[in-house]
């Protein structure tokens, strides 16, 4: 009979132990995209992108002309040409496509690398502001639901409208 009672006794004390940590821990989600799109700065940071990726495709367009031009001509003269000289053309056509390419691959990295520069201090306001807010309320941890598809969500726990209020966003 002792025995038994200190099993149910281990046995309580195990599920005390077990609730009282699933009590502390308060877990929170937020749309961490729909709460940046909504900053007034992430229209200013789209702007000055588009005009910095504008002088991309103005380059790429004159590169491209240049390969129409060339191609036509090519295809035009095709037959009165010599094997040296359709050669020689031919080289020049898949020179001017690689460089293409290259400028492409080159203006991708730049674009990225950019769009990482002006979005930082944006991302970061926006992250001191969940962090400000999780502190406020409680929560333990805080899941973006942007990056993660969550089957059961309360909305008690949605932190947007806390996190846009704390910005002082609509």
């Amino acid at each position: 009979m002792k025995k038994l009672f200190k099993v149910a006794l281990v046995a309580v004390c195990m599920l005390s132990i077990g609730n009282f940590a699933k009590a502390q821990t308060k877990i929170g989600y937020i749309n961490f995209q729909a709460l940046i799109s909504q900053m007034p700065e992430s229209k200013t940071i789209k702007t000055q992108l588009d005009i910095y990726q504008k002088t991309f495709i103005d380059q790429l367009t004159v590169m491209n002309n240049e390969l129409q031009t060339k191609g036509a001509d090519f295809t035009k003269n095709n037959a009165a040409m010599n094997d040296a000289v359709r050669s020689a053309k031919q080289a020049e056509l898949q020179d001017i496509q690689k460089r293409m390419q290259d400028y492409q691959n080159d203006a991708q990295q730049k674009y990225d690398a950019k769009a990482n520069e002006l979005s930082k201090p944006l991302i970061d306001k926006a992250r001191a502001a969940v962090v400000e807010v999780a502190k406020e309320k409680g929560y333990n941890y805080v899941l973006d639901s942007s990056q993660t598809t969550l089957i059961v969500s309360p909305d008690g726990d949605d932190m947007l409208a806390s996190v846009k209020l704390k910005l002082g966003l609509k």
